[in-house]
C-alpha cells in the first residue's frame, strides 16, 4: 500500500473502531435497561430509553451501511496490513442488525408489560379512592357508648345500609388481585412498592369489613342490652343497696349487697307480700282473697288497664297461638308496650320501669315458679285479662274469646285450661284450697251438666254458668265488688265500731231492724245486740235506693218469725258450691313448671293409691282364678259362656271403679297438698309476727309463752285451717 492507502486504511479502521464502540456501548445500555420494571415509572422510563434507542439507530444506520461498504471494497482490493480489527469491522453491520431487533423485542415486551400494569395501577387507584372514601365514613363514626340510646336503631339502620353501599368494592378488590396474578406468566413481577400497596389495599379492605360487621354487633348488643326491648331499663326499678341481675335465661333475680343474698322476688313484691299477711285475719275466703288480689291489682297499676287496651296489646305483639312457650323477653316487650300507654294516661300514677318489674316478677310467681323463663301465651292473657279493670261480664266475654275455637264454641278441654290457669291466681296466694283446690275438673263437669253435658258451649252458656259464682271463680266477681265498694259511701252507722257513714261494704241485717255492719267488723266476725253469725245479711257495695229498703224491711220482718232451725237447715250460700271430688277422669291440663321443692306429699300419696289398687286387683285376680279363670287369657268367641261374658263385664266394671277410686285419691291428695301448704305459709306469717312481739316483751312472759305453745291445738273449720295457739299468744300479750 502507498502511503495514501496507508492514510485511508487508518481513516477506514478508525471510522469502523467507533462505530464498533458505539453499538457496544449501545448494547451495554440495552443490558442494563433489563429485565422489565416492576412499576409503571420504571416501565415508562425503558420504554422511552428504547424508544429513544431505536430512534439512534434508525439515525445511524446509514452511516453504519456506508462505512461497512467502504470498508468491504477496500478490502476486496488490498490485503489487510496490520490488526485483525479491521476484520471483524465487516460484522459491524450485522451487529447492527442484531442490535436493532434485540431493541424491536424490548419494545414489544416493555410495551406489554407497562398496559399490563397501567391496567393494575389504575384498578389500584380506583380500589383506594373507594376506601378512602369509606374510611372517611368510618372514621366519623362515634364510639357506640356516646350514642343515645333512642337513636340506637336509626344507626343500626344506616350501618346496615353502609355495609350494602361497600359491598361493590369486594369486585374491585377481586380484580385487583386478578390483575396481579396476570404478570407472573410475563415474567413481570410487581416491585417492592407495589406489592406493599396491593397488600396494604387488600388489609385496608379486611379492616372495613371487620369494622362494619364490629360497629354493626355492637350497635345490637347495646340496642338488645340498652334498647326498649331490653332489660336495661329495668335496672331503676330498684335503689340500693339492691341491685337487679339478669340469670341465662333472662329471668331476673335481685342482689341484696348489704346482706351478700338474692333472691328472685323484688324487694317490693316481697314487702308487699308481707303486708298481705295483715289480710289473714279477715274470715270469709273469697273476700281475703278478693281483698289481697285487689292490693296486688293496684300495686302494678293493672286496675287502671281497661280490657280491649289489653286485647289490642296482644294482637299488636302476635300472641294468637295460646300453646306456645314465650320468653321474658318477648313478656317484657308486651309489658312495657302496655305500661307505656298507661303512663301517657296516668303519668303520676304509672312508674314503667317498676311497673314492668313488678308485673313480670308476678306472672314469673303465678305461671313459672320455677323461673325456667318461659310463660304459655294464655297464661299471659288470663292473668292480665284477670286483673284488668272492666265490666264483670265483658271480663268474661274476654276470658271466653281467649280459649275458644274459630267457631266461637268452647269444649271441656278448652274450659278446663281456662280454669287452671285462673285458679293459678289465688293458689300463688296459698287460697287455692277454698275454692276447690287445684283440680278443676269438677268445676267443668258443672259448667258442662249446666249445659246438659253437650260437646261444646256457648258465651253466653258459659256467662250464665259464671253468674251463679262457681266456687272455684268466685273470688273474681268478689274482686269486682271490692272494687266498686272501695268509695262507696253509706249513709248508715255500724252498730259495733260506730262508724258513720260507713264506708266499703255496708252489712244489713235481715234479721233485727237497723243492724248495720262495716266491712271491717263483719269480716272479723265481731257481733252486737245479740245477733249471731248465722243469721242472713244482705250485703251493699253502693248506696242503697228505696226500692232496696223496702224489700230489705219485708224480709227482716218474715225472718223475726223463723226459728233457729230454719236458718239452720237453710243455710244460705253466695256462690255455686262444687264438690271437689267426684268420679270421672281428669281433664287435661298444661304441664306445671318445676317447683322449688320436693313434692314428698304427692309421691307419699300416688305410692299409697298404687299399693291400694294393686292389693285390690290381686283379690280380684285371685276370685277368679278360684273359678278357673284366667282373667288374662282371651278364648275366642266361640267358647265364651255368657256367664264367662257377663263375669269379665263385671271384671272390667270393677276396673272401672278402680280407676274412678284412684281418681278421687288424687283428688282428695291434691287438696290436703293445698291446705299443707296454705297452713305453712300462715304459720311462717304467724312466726314472724309472734318474734316481732317476743322482741318487746319482759322475760317473766316467756313462761306462759312457752306454756300456751306446748298446748298449741289445730282447729279446722270450713273456710279453711288456723293454727290457733299463735294466734292466742299474740292476742294475750
Amino acid at each position: 500500500l502507498g502511503i495514501a492507502g496507508r492514510r485511508h486504511q487508518a481513516k477506514l479502521l478508525t471510522s469502523l473502531e467507533e462505530l464498533i464502540k458505539w453499538l457496544n456501548s449501545k448494547d451495554d445500555e440495552l443490558k442494563k435497561q433489563m429485565p422489565v420494571g416492576g412499576d409503571v415509572p420504571t416501565l415508562q422510563q425503558q420504554y422511552d430509553h428504547c424508544k429513544a434507542l431505536r430512534r439512534e439507530l434508525k439515525d445511524k444506520e446509514q452511516t453504519v451501511l456506508n462505512a461497512v461498504d467502504q470498508a468491504r471494497v477496500f478490502l476486496a482490493d488490498q490485503p489487510i496490513e496490520g490488526p485483525e480489527e479491521p476484520r471483524r469491522s465487516l460484522h459491524s453491520k450485522t451487529g447492527q442488525k442484531i442490535l436493532t431487533s434485540g431493541a424491536s423485542i424490548w419494545q414489544k415486551q416493555v410495551d406489554k408489560a407497562l398496559e399490563k400494569l397501567k391496567d393494575l395501577q389504575c384498578a389500584m387507584d380506583d380500589l383506594d379512592a373507594d376506601l378512602k372514601e369509606a374510611e372517611n365514613v368510618r372514621n366519623g363514626w362515634k364510639p357506640v357508648g356516646d350514642l343515645l340510646i333512642d337513636s340506637l336503631p336509626d344507626h343500626i339502620d344506616k350501618t346496615t345500609a353502609f355495609r350494602e353501599e361497600i359491598a361493590p368494592i369486594s369486585l374491585k378488590v377481586k380484580t385487583v388481585n386478578d390483575l396481579s396474578s396476570q404478570l407472573s406468566p410475563l415474567d413481570l413481577y410487581p416491585s417492592l412498592k407495589m406489592s406493599r400497596q396491593l397488600d396494604d389495599l387488600n388489609m385496608r379492605w379486611k379492616l372495613l369489613q371487620v369494622s362494619v360487621e364490629d360497629r354493626l354487633r355492637q350497635l345490637q348488643e347495646a340496642h338488645r342490652d340498652f334498647g326498649p326491648a331490653s332489660q336495661h331499663f329495668l335496672s331503676t326499678s330498684v335503689q340500693f343497696p339492691w341491685q337487679r341481675s339478669v340469670s341465662h335465661n333472662k329471668v331476673p333475680y335481685y342482689i341484696n349487697h348489704e346482706t351478700q343474698t338474692t333472691c328472685w322476688d323484688h324487694p317490693k313484691m316481697t314487702d308487699l307480700f308481707q303486708s298481705l299477711a295483715d289480710l289473714n285475719n279477715v274470715r270469709f275466703s273469697a273476700y281475703r282473697t278478693a281483698i289481697k288480689i285487689r292490693r296486688l291489682q293496684k300495686a302494678l297499676c293493672l286496675d287502671l288497664l281497661d280490657l280491649n287496651t289489653t286485647s289490642e296489646v296482644f294482637k299488636q305483639h302476635k300472641l294468637s297461638q295460646n300453646d306456645q312457650l314465650i320468653g321474658v323477653q318477648e313478656v317484657i316487650s308486651c309489658l312495657t308496650t302496655i305500661y307505656s300507654g298507661l303512663e301517657e294516661k296516668h303519668k303520676d300514677m304509672v312508674n314503667v320501669p317498676l311497673c314492668v318489674d313488678m308485673c313480670l316478677n308476678w306472672l314469673l310467681n303465678v305461671y313459672d315458679s320455677g323461673r325456667s323463663g318461659k310463660i304459655r301465651v294464655q297464661s299471659l292473657k288470663i292473668g292480665l285479662m284477670s286483673l284488668s279493670k272492666g265490666l264483670l261480664e265483658e271480663k268474661y266475654r274476654y276470658l271466653f274469646k281467649e280459649v275458644a275455637g274459630p267457631t266461637e264454641m268452647c269444649d271441656q278441654r278448652q274450659l278446663g285450661l281456662l280454669l287452671h290457669d285462673a285458679i293459678q291466681i289465688p293458689r300463688q296466694l296459698g287460697e287455692v284450697a277454698a275454692f276447690g283446690g287445684s283440680n278443676i275438673e269438677p268445676s267443668v263437669r258443672s259448667c258442662f251438666h249446666q249445659n246438659h253435658n253437650k260437646p261444646e258451649i256457648t258465651v253466653k252458656q258459659f256467662i250464665d254458668w259464671m253468674r251463679l259464682e262457681p266456687q272455684s271463680m268466685v273470688w273474681l266477681p268478689v274482686l269486682h265488688r271490692v272494687a266498686a265498694a272501695e268509695t262507696a259511701k253509706h249513709q248508715a252507722k255500724c252498730n259495733i265500731c260506730k262508724e258513720c257513714p260507713i264506708v266499703g261494704f255496708r252489712y244489713r241485717s235481715l234479721k233485727h231492724f237497723n243492724y248495720d255492719v262495716c266491712q271491717s267488723c263483719f269480716f272479723s266476725g265481731r257481733t252486737a245486740k245479740g245477733h249471731k253469725l248465722h243469721y242472713p245479711m244482705v250485703e251493699y257495695c253502693i248506696p242503697t235506693t228505696s226500692g232496696e229498703d223496702v224489700r230489705d224491711f219485708t224480709k227482716v220482718l218474715k225472718n223475726k218469725f223463723r226459728s233457729k232451725k230454719y236458718f239452720a237447715k237453710h243455710p244460705r250460700l253466695g256462690y255455686l258450691p262444687v264438690q271437689t271430688v267426684l268420679e270421672g277422669d281428669n281433664l287435661e291440663t298444661p304441664s306445671q313448671s318445676p317447683q322449688l321443692f320436693h313434692d314428698d306429699t304427692h309421691s307419699r300419696i300416688e305410692q299409697y293409691a298404687t299399693r291400694s289398687l294393686q292389693i285390690e286387683y290381686e283379690q280380684l285376680k285371685e276370685q277368679h282364678l278360684r273359678r278357673g279363670i284366667n282373667p288374662l287369657a282371651s278364648p275366642p268367641d266361640s267358647i265364651v259362656s255368657p256367664q264367662h261374658a257377663s263375669e269379665d263385664a263385671e271384671l272390667i266394671a270393677e276396673a272401672k271403679l278402680l280407676r274412678q277410686h284412684k281418681g278421687r285419691l288424687e283428688a282428695r291428695m291434691q287438696i290436703l297438698e293445698d291446705h299443707n301448704k296454705q297452713l305453712e305459709s300462715q304459720l311462717h306469717r304467724l312466726r314472724q309476727l309472734l318474734e316481732q312481739v317476743l322482741a318487746h316483751l319482759p322475760p317473766y312472759c316467756f313462761c306462759m309463752v312457752n306454756f300456751l305453745v306446748d298446748q298449741r291445738h289445730w282447729h279446722f273449720t270450713a273456710d279453711i285451717f288456723t293454727v290457733h295457739s299463735w294466734s292466742v299468744v299474740i292476742h294475750h300479750f
